[in-house]
């Protein structure tokens, strides 16, 4: 097994601008990208009945709170 090491000064700046970066898109999305989003947006298959997600959300949130031990499924 390695030693423990620490990182250098030129790490720990890297590490500083990184953590200040925002992540974005790197392009707008393309008009068939967006009317896809569009599409699927209207369609209640694609985007999900939001009350059912909702329930099924506290639902999965409660089940969870009863489970004990690390990893249970």
């Amino acid at each position: 097994m390695a030693e423990h090491t620490s990182p250098d000064n030129d790490t720990e700046q890297a590490e500083e601008e990184d953590a200040e970066v925002t992540a974005r898109a790197d392009r707008a999305p393309t008009s068939d990208e967006a009317a896809a989003a569009d599409r699927a947006a209207a369609d209640p298959e694609l985007s999900g009945d939001q009350k059912a997600v909702g329930e099924h959300y506290r639902e999965m949130a409660e089940r969870g709170v009863e489970e004990k031990g690390e990893g249970r499924i």
